[in-house]
């Protein structure tokens, strides 16, 4: 399970903060490719699917939105909810009962991996040891605001480096591991 998210040097995931070129829809796009599945909680699904679907059917988008779009839409979607029970977009399923044990299983069922794009939620699931690696594109903005990532972890964990790739902007896409991941 891979959570990935943009970042702002100061730590803040507040979507509107990135440079959203198409260059970073590429690489989410590549990761997202990688993957046999996405996993959010119910607030971050229901900003994407405020706005991509639309975006995979407008014949205008830029190229690299709309691919991504256009994958996403086709790309089964998993959502955390207790609250909310009816999800229309395109391969949208949800997951409930008990966490650890419900994304596990989800795991389980998806060897080409799970990516994770919800903080919230990824914060629950690394208190629970159910994330194994990590790829966040830093980007080159002080937001000088929050949310910021992982509030309230418990303790520290450790990470151990597997790649780098500077983008055009200026951001820099990091992939990391847990060290005490398999």
């Amino acid at each position: 399970m891979t959570f990935a998210l943009n970042v702002t040097l100061d730590g803040c995931y507040d979507h509107r903060e990135g440079i959203a070129d198409d260059e970073l829809h590429d690489y989410f796009t590549q990761l997202m490719d990688a993957v046999g599945a996405m996993l959010w909680g119910r607030t971050t699904y229901e900003m994407m699917e405020s706005y991509w679907p639309a975006v995979a059917r407008d014949e205008k988008a830029l190229r690299a939105m709309r691919e991504w779009a256009q994958k996403l839409d086709a790309k089964p979607k998993y959502v955390v909810s207790a609250s909310r029970h009816d999800f229309p977009w395109n391969n949208t399923f949800r997951i409930a009962g008990d966490l650890h044990e419900a994304v596990t299983q989800l795991k389980e069922k998806t060897p080409r991996g799970v990516l994770v794009g919800s903080p919230m939620l990824a914060a629950e699931l690394e208190r629970l040891g159910l994330i194994d690696e990590y790829r966040f594109v830093v980007h080159p903005v002080l937001a000088g605001h929050g949310p910021t990532l992982f509030q309230g972890l418990e303790h520290s964990r450790r990470l151990k480096l597997l790649s780098t790739k500077r983008l055009a902007s200026g951001a820099m896409a990091l992939h990391h591991r847990r060290v005490d991941a398999k």
